[in-house]
């Protein structure tokens, strides 16, 4: 196998890999309650996850500060109605999602 068909596999089973990571991580998202209040792309009650991803875009600390944001609730960051602590979710459920939303 040369070179380049080894680099190519490599993109191939990256992009798999990542493929499915997204979908178990929108499947956790449905699953755990989130879309109750978020969608992917527009507004519900919260923010939908795009512009979520567009407001923490590029800043040091963005994923740990969802995490806790998620994990703990929190309020006034998108308006006046709170988002309810998510404790009962692992903390790797939380940070998956964090991850994929902030792919987006």
């Amino acid at each position: 196998m040369t070179t380049k068909h080894l680099t190519l596999a490599a993109a191939v089973a990256t992009f798999a890999w990542t493929a499915h990571s997204a979908s178990a991580s929108e499947e956790l998202a449905q699953g755990s309650g989130c879309m109750a209040c978020h969608s992917v792309d527009a507004k519900v009650v919260g923010p939908g996850f795009t512009e979520i991803a567009e407001k923490y875009r590029g800043q040091d600390g963005a994923a740990d500060e969802l995490v806790m944001k998620v994990t703990n609730g929190g309020s006034g960051n998108w308006g006046q109605i709170p988002m309810p602590p998510n404790a009962h979710l692992s903390s790797e459920d939380i940070q998956a999602m964090v991850d994929w939303i902030l792919a987006m």
